[in-house]
């Protein structure tokens, strides 16, 4: 189970992140929609630096022009980017010839299981996809704390040839039943991992880590067994 923190906008938060076990911290760079996450390149830049060995760090962006987003993740120094736009196939087609050694995430908004179609002609290009939920009254496609349809994305688990995170409203709480049912190849959170200064509350940060493993082993232990 791979577990990433997103929406880090902090070198402690990061530190912390890694410390709890995270695998992977989400940096918020390029915006075009809402949202009180986004950072600019040099904080970002800065994290990067600071990151503990053996955490990924992945630039999730909102950009959809491929020189764009390949000079936003070089100067930032990332070894994965997270696409939040409705880039085509081209555009990643180009952006892996730029940046050929760096790990591609597709978002894609569970809105009814038509999203299957949508995803399809992308499995080629991306080395995973991350469903989340979006929230058009208030313009934002990531950190919504919004839950989709698991019943969807259990089922695009099951038919795309691709690792799949799941995210939208996960929280301490809801993660355990998001991995039973889903059984996606990791989890994605933000909003729901939030104190009240809009920063990342470690005992949420640590109920996360710990349940999500918990449950994931779980899972396994009774595949196995069957």
């Amino acid at each position: 189970m791979r577990i990433k923190i997103c929406g880090i906008k902090r070198v402690e938060d990061a530190i912390m992140a890694a410390y709890c076990g995270a695998d992977a911290i989400g940096l918020v760079v390029g915006q075009k929609h809402n949202s009180d996450d986004f950072i600019d390149k040099d904080l970002a830049r800065k994290i990067v630096k600071q990151c503990p060995p053996y955490i990924s760090p992945v630039l999730v962006t909102e950009l959809d022009d491929a020189e764009e987003i390949s000079n936003l993740a070089h100067k930032i120094g990332v070894t994965s980017i997270q696409l939040h736009s409705d880039c085509t196939v081209d555009s990643i087609v180009s952006l892996r010839k730029i940046l050929p050694h760096i790990k591609i995430i597709k978002n894609f908004h569970v809105n009814g299981f038509e999203v299957m179609q949508a995803m399809k002609p992308f499995e080629s290009v991306v080395d995973a996809f991350i469903l989340d939920t979006l929230d058009l009254a208030n313009d934002k496609v990531g950190g919504t704390g919004l839950v989709h349809d698991w019943n969807v994305s259990r089922n695009i688990v099951k038919e795309v040839s691709k690792p799949v995170i799941l995210a939208g409203g996960l929280t301490p709480e809801n993660v355990g039943e998001a991995i039973r049912f889903v059984k996606p190849f990791g989890v994605d959170a933000s909003s729901g991992l939030k104190d009240s200064d809009g920063f990342k509350d470690k005992r949420k940060v640590i109920n996360f880590i710990s349940r999500a493993k918990h449950e994931f082993f779980k899972v396994r232990n009774l595949s196995l067994e069957n």
